[in-house]
């Protein structure tokens, strides 16, 4: 039992999965958040355009 213990207690494989995950997740925040910055200007574009090239 003591050495099962010791061994679970080096084991690092979930540790190094949970920090990946961690990672993964604020890369994923930062990209929802980039698009959505880059959705809002876009359509601030788009619309001026659609504007512009509406007829009077």
């Amino acid at each position: 039992m003591k050495k099962f213990t010791t061994k679970f207690l080096r084991d690092n494989k979930g540790v190094t999965a949970i920090e990946y995950g961690l990672i993964a997740g604020l890369i994923a925040v930062a990209i929802a958040t980039s698009v959505s910055g880059v959705t809002t200007q876009l359509n601030s574009v788009f619309n001026s355009i659609a504007s512009t090239l509406k007829p009077s």
